[in-house]
């Protein structure tokens, strides 16, 4: 029974997530109201709000997904493998996979969603700063491990914001028609410049 309460209720997660992306990109972040979308997933607001505290979860749960990843590459890197170069080759991965949280995703509706979160809805932007603050945190946290808490916090901080950097130009770069090959290599390069600046 717990099994199936679970899935029931990541169906209806993302039932939710669904029709509130499909709605934010169709109208517009602000044009649309949570009373929409719950209407469009088939649920009550107060059961919408079970699963997304705010609007902005709504759109944010997509990127709050990898909340912490940068600290669990740092914990679980190989022994000997400085946290640098841990994260350095997961965000290579992460351009190889095209995963969308690096901005090397060309698909329409993935440039369509980081276009509304970084220049759309400023409301969105802010709640964005709130959950890379508590990345940061957490991967202060993992690099205080294995250095004083002064060096893991400014360490933190620059890889938390070269990340960010890469990612947003990746995304400009396709949002501005370049083919994805191209971008790609530039994307790659890019990373071990901005990594290979944090490891000197």
């Amino acid at each position: 029974m717990t099994g199936l309460r679970e899935l029931q209720r990541q169906r209806v997660h993302e039932a939710i997530s669904t029709a509130a992306i499909t709605l934010f990109l169709e109208h517009g972040f602000d044009e649309v109201s949570v009373a929409q979308v719950a209407a469009a997933a088939g649920v009550s607001k107060p059961t919408l709000f079970k699963y997304f505290a705010t609007k902005e979860d709504l759109v944010l749960h997509r990127i709050a997904d990898h909340l912490g990843e940068s600290a669990r590459v740092v914990r679980e890197r190989a022994t000997g493998e400085r946290p640098v170069e841990a994260l350095r080759r997961h965000f290579l991965d992460g351009l190889a996979r095209h995963d969308p949280i690096t901005g090397l995703n060309d698909d329409p509706e993935v440039v369509a969603y980081h276009r509304m979160v970084f220049f759309e809805a400023p409301s969105l932007l802010g709640r964005l700063h709130q959950h890379m603050a508590r990345d940061e945190e957490a991967l202060a946290g993992a690099l205080a491990e294995t250095a004083d808490e002064l060096t893991a916090r400014l360490l933190a901080g620059q890889v938390v914001a070269t990340q960010r950097v890469l990612a947003r130009r990746n995304w400009q770069l396709l949002a501005d028609g370049r083919p994805m090959a191209e971008v790609e290599a530039e994307a790659v390069r890019a990373a071990e410049q901005g990594f290979g600046m944090l490891t000197a």
